[in-house]
């Protein structure tokens, strides 16, 4: 099997960011974007999906969050297409239920070259500190648009922020290992009925 770890590095005047992706990784993350919440959500990304990242980013956090970790999900997302390549063997397809405390959620995948994103995360409480959560919506947006994947992401139930924030990542993590995982079954075939994706 060919190696699936890529290295992505875009520059802008608002944001500066280095990434180093590993699919087939053991989980080892080292990141350092100037946002702590989403240094931790990063880790648990890693660890949960068993790939190895590497994140050095900077951005314009003087004048707000949202440009940087927009760019976060644009890179990660540009990373996964690159590491799977032309998409032959494997799954495409996964998905993952994820507790954490009381929230519920519900993240399915699908690397079909078609980007579309739903997220249904309703939720009251908007901040983790000093974090307005709803840019992650912001974040999976632009990864499902650079990886021309189909992103789902489903808040069954839950309250604490936190607890919602890190059950979807840790869900998003799970469902895209499976996603990327080689079955031998498929062969040196698509995953697709039609002979291609898009």
């Amino acid at each position: 099997m060919a190696e699936r770890k890529v290295e992505i590095h875009r520059q802008t005047k608002e944001t500066d960011i280095k990434l180093v992706l590993d699919l087939d990784g053991k989980g080892d993350a080292t990141v350092n974007t100037g946002i702590p919440f989403m240094d931790h959500m990063f880790v648990a990304f890693a660890r949960h999906g068993f790939f190895d990242i590497q994140i050095e980013a900077t951005g314009d956090l003087q004048v707000d969050y949202h440009h940087l970790v927009e760019d976060l999900g644009l890179v990660l997302g540009q990373a996964i297409k690159k590491a799977v390549g032309d998409k032959r063997g494997i799954n495409r397809y996964g998905s993952f239920l994820l507790p954490m405390d009381d929230a519920l959620a519900q993240v399915a995948v699908d690397l079909c070259n078609r980007a579309f994103l739903v997220y249904n995360v309703p939720i009251k409480r908007y901040f983790v500190r000093d974090f307005n959560v709803q840019l992650v919506q912001e974040f999976f947006q632009a990864l499902a648009n650079e990886a021309g994947a189909n992103v789902h992401v489903n808040l069954q139930y839950g309250e604490e922020p936190h607890h919602v924030i890190e059950a979807i990542f840790k869900g998003f993590s799970r469902a895209l290992d499976i996603a990327t995982q080689i079955d031998p079954r498929l062969g040196d075939s698509l995953p697709s009925t039609k002979g291609s994706l898009s």
